[in-house]
């Protein structure tokens, strides 16, 4: 968990954002998205795929996790939200106190993305609104999602899941995608930006895929303040 002098989480947290953070950090108006299709990958322990559908949005969420008894995951986000809040501690400073009032608020808004993530997860526990998978491979055929979001794994993890992975989950989100992907954030926990988006970039013009890197209202993580579009 967090050092003494950073803030980091030794594996992935399940962990999740509520639909007021998903705006900011998606720079996203759910309004405009009503009617279509939305795939949140990996969607972890976020409120975004039951508030979507409640919105008239056809909103869909992967996750490794998403095969685990509800009970169970519900303990496992209780478990996690209190491992990713201790690392706070002491390095406080490296944080942009702006959406967030203090680490207190921090866990409030984590807290109720996880219960409404429970809630809508275990009415619909085994159904295809939450799929159990994980990048670099989706079962969905090409096209099925008119918008796809990522948040918190890619490049935020890059020096555990390495290059080729990145390369491989961004042609894959394209792939199942028909209007475009929004990637967030674009910096790992030190604020270090993925030193190979430039390559990545290159590489999906290279199968037709427009991309630019978009400014978001949201900063928590300081440098964090960038997503990935990727036009489809």
């Amino acid at each position: 968990m967090g050092s003494s002098d950073r803030y980091a989480i030794d594996d992935v947290a399940f962990i999740g954002r509520t639909v007021a953070e998903y705006g900011r950090m998606f720079d996203l108006d759910l309004a405009a998205w009503e009617g279509k299709s939305v795939l949140d990958c990996p969607g972890g322990a976020c409120a975004f795929v039951a508030e979507a559908n409640a919105r008239g949005i056809d909103a869909v969420g992967v996750d490794m996790l998403y095969d685990t008894p509800p009970e169970e995951l519900r303990a496992r986000c209780e478990a996690d939200i209190d491992t990713a809040i201790a690392g706070f501690e002491g390095v406080e400073d490296q944080f942009v106190w702006e959406f967030y009032d203090d680490v207190a608020d921090v866990r409030t808004h984590w807290t109720a993305a996880a219960e409404r993530f429970v809630a809508d997860y275990a009415d619909r526990f085994d159904t295809d609104r939450y799929v159990a998978a994980r990048l670099p491979d989706l079962p969905f055929a090409a096209d099925s999602f008119s918008l796809v979001l990522s948040a918190h794994l890619l490049f935020l993890y890059m020096d555990e899941l390495g290059d080729e992975f990145h390369e491989r989950s961004l042609l894959e989100l394209a792939r199942v995608a028909s209007e475009e992907v929004r990637i967030y954030p674009l910096v790992r926990f030190d604020g270090k930006r993925y030193p190979r988006l430039d390559d990545l970039r290159a590489t999906l013009a290279d199968e037709g895929y427009e991309t630019e890197i978009r400014s978001v209202p949201f900063e928590f993580q300081r440098g964090a303040d960038e997503l990935l579009r990727i036009d489809v």
